[in-house]
């Protein structure tokens, strides 16, 4: 199993910071490997991300379900594999530091299941760090553009 977490400081209030990130639509496209997503329902949706593995290039398709959103602080949802075998979950969370100021902490975990498990748990453990480390300050520094 990998896990990771991120967090910066953005210099806005945590409403601002949540009214972002709780709409996926807004920071879709900031994800690392993002190549097209669907929005199913208010809480399910389909993401195709591409990568390369060592010299590989791969294409994984994942189903994304919300699990809860707790206003104006957190939204976590669950990570399924449709194209690998492989689940996860995570959560963006935004802490008020004072009036204006906000930590904002990206987290994610993916376990790799079945006979792949062997060979992808040690990629997702080499890979996830930085790339919930890049889609967390993508996220930080988009809020601060908009927020401009």
């Amino acid at each position: 199993m990998a896990t990771a977490s991120h967090a910066v400081e953005i210099p806005l209030p945590a409403t601002e910071v949540w009214d972002f990130v709780s709409n996926m639509e807004k920071w879709a496209t900031l994800v690392p490997g993002y190549r097209e997503h669907e929005i199913i329902n208010d809480r399910q949706s389909t993401w195709t991300f591409a990568g390369n593995v060592g010299v590989l290039k791969k294409t994984v398709k994942v189903q994304i379900d919300i699990i809860d959103w707790i206003e104006p602080t957190k939204i976590t949802f669950n990570l399924i594999g449709l194209t690998d075998k492989f689940t996860g979950n995570g959560y963006f969370e935004a802490v008020a530091l004072e009036a204006e100021k906000t930590e904002m902490v990206g987290f994610l975990e993916v376990n790799a299941g079945g006979l792949v498990a062997p060979v992808l748990n040690p990629v997702f453990k080499a890979v996830l760090p930085k790339a919930t480390t890049m889609l967390t300050e993508r996220v930080a520094n988009k809020i601060r553009l908009v927020q401009v």
